[in-house]
């Protein structure tokens, strides 16, 4: 962990990067150029340098998903990026159990995870990873480059990042270790609290919108970090105010949407060409063409851009028992997610979000390890829009859609449904029309919970969102297996926070358990 905080001893590795990001795609660097003023002179290297930031959400580590991971001692494809914060978020609720025997991965779902889980652990690594390699970026960009014309763009952009990683780090684990590009390079980091990160996170997503270098929403191409993820981001930190810092600011997250659906975004209504319904052309290989509604993806690329993670860890592990590979996309399945009879029934046949498999597969979860108990997801595809497979059967074209525009305004009903100044009846309305759904007269806060399951599932909000609605640990809604009873049971309310990890707290003495948890060690 001491490398995560301190340095990046992959900084060269990072200038020797072909990038994938939008208009990234670079040059690769000559890797004897490996000091900071030679390889932060021009435009292009500042590129290079960037897009491993970028690349830290996307794959385990700087050549691809059989190449060495970025975080030592941890396997490349379980500590990924986004495998991790679907572990955290997803299986976790009722939105999806994954049925291996892989370590603990089973206690998730179960919600009765340790302080020594290892993917606990491996997640919380790549989180502080992005952070560092953020951070590294601003602190040398800053000191060279000074002829580079879009030098103050991209270390805004670099702020974005790390503030998503941040992002998550309040919302899973709290009370966690800080540090900046003013950090002092190999200083223990001290531990700040969740509301002062709530209020750090505040200032700098207002300060990038308002006085950065940072591009307008959707000017710099697709999945660059713009205004327009800022400001996704600062309405996320709003919507869930309450429960990082005790005080809820639904007026303040309605005014930021109001903005962001002022700045061209829309729904996905017309399918160009495509065999399959709107809403699903959204997680097909070629998503990339969905750019009026993907706010922000995370990019994978079949040839360029491969992971055992990310949306490669959602079709595969989605694909099992008598389903066929060649619908998905893919080679073969791994047979391990799928989801909870209590969600799934929030669906009507009518619903064009209703893609799951069930044939052969039993609604209800009696075994949690067998994969045909349980309807699998039929979401994600390795397949283009026109019905053709990826480049690649073994690793996916399918990028992961991390901000939404359905999602700003499901978030604007959830703000007029909590007493803000806000047309979210129409946002609401919007969102089901799209799925072939009726339009509602009014909107109670269960609707608009419900309408945000079926919408962005297996996108990584459901804990989020349950904890909000308080429905995350409590009796008050129950799911098969849910506290490790098939019925389903209330956990303590603790576990509305991930641990700390004992490994990080022994390296660090400045860091406090969160509360509830004792040490397994």
């Amino acid at each position: 962990m001491k490398t995560i905080y301190y340095i990046l001893g992959s900084f060269a590795a990072a200038l020797c990067l072909t990038a994938c990001v939008g208009d990234l795609n670079v040059t690769p660097i000559d890797p004897n150029a490996n000091t900071a003023d030679k390889a932060l002179a021009t435009e292009a290297q500042f590129k290079a340098y960037l897009a491993s930031t970028y690349l830290g959400f996307a794959s385990p580590g700087y050549y691809g998903a059989n190449g060495e991971a970025s975080i030592s001692g941890l396997d490349g494809g379980a500590s990924q990026y986004i495998r991790g914060l679907y572990h955290h978020t997803s299986l976790t609720t009722d939105e999806a159990v994954c049925g291996w025997n892989d370590q603990t991965i089973k206690n998730f779902h179960w919600m009765n995870w340790t302080t020594d889980d290892t993917f606990i652990y491996a997640f919380y690594s790549r989180i502080f990873m992005q952070v560092s390699a953020a951070n590294e970026f601003i602190r040398e960009a800053a000191k060279y480059g000074e002829n580079v014309a879009n030098r103050d763009e991209y270390i805004a952009e670099a702020r974005v990042l790390r503030a998503i990683a941040y992002y998550h780090a309040i919302d899973n684990f709290g009370n966690v270790p800080f540090s900046d590009e003013t950090s002092i390079v190999g200083a223990v980091p001290e531990q700040i609290s969740r509301a002062d990160l709530y209020a750090w996170l505040e200032k700098e997503l207002i300060d990038l919108i308002d006085n950065s270098a940072l591009a307008a929403p959707r000017a710099n191409g697709y999945s660059r970090a713009d205004k327009g993820v800022a400001k996704f981001l600062l309405a996320k930190l709003y919507l869930n105010a309450e429960v990082f810092t005790g005080t809820a600011q639904w007026q303040k997250c309605a005014d930021v949407l109001k903005d962001l659906m002022d700045d061209g975004y829309s729904l996905h209504t017309t399918p160009n060409g495509s065999i399959f319904s709107a809403y699903q052309d959204l997680f097909l290989a070629d998503n990339d063409k969905c750019t009026e509604e993907i706010i922000f993806a995370v990019q994978q690329d079949g040839v360029n851009t491969t992971s055992y993670g990310a949306t490669n860890y959602l079709i595969f592990a989605s694909t099992g028992g008598t389903m066929d590979p060649a619908e998905m996309g893919i080679s073969s399945g791994w047979g391990g997610l799928r989801t909870t009879p209590e969600f799934y029934d929030k669906f009507s046949a009518e619903d064009e979000r209703t893609l799951f498999y069930t044939t052969d597969q039993q609604k209800d979860i009696d075994d949690i390890g067998e994969f045909t108990h349980g309807y699998a997801f039929m979401k994600y595809r390795n397949i283009n829009s026109d019905g053709t497979p990826g480049k690649e059967l073994g690793f996916v074209d399918t990028d992961f859609p991390m901000m939404r525009y359905a999602d700003v305004l499901l978030m604007a009903a959830e703000c007029q449904a909590r007493g803000a100044s806000i047309d979210g009846l129409s946002a609401y309305n919007q969102v089901r029309s799209r799925a072939g759904m009726d339009e509602a007269n009014s909107i109670t806060l269960q609707n608009v919970l419900d309408e945000r399951g079926r919408e962005l599932y297996q996108e990584c909000w459901r804990r989020n969102d349950l904890i909000r609605f308080g429905q995350f640990t409590s009796s008050s809604y129950l799911w098969q297996w849910k506290g490790n009873v098939k019925e389903g049971k209330g956990v303590e309310d603790y576990r509305n926070l991930f641990p700390i990890p004992d490994s990080d707290r022994l390296a660090n003495s400045n860091l406090q358990q969160n509360p509830g948890y004792s040490s397994s060690k």
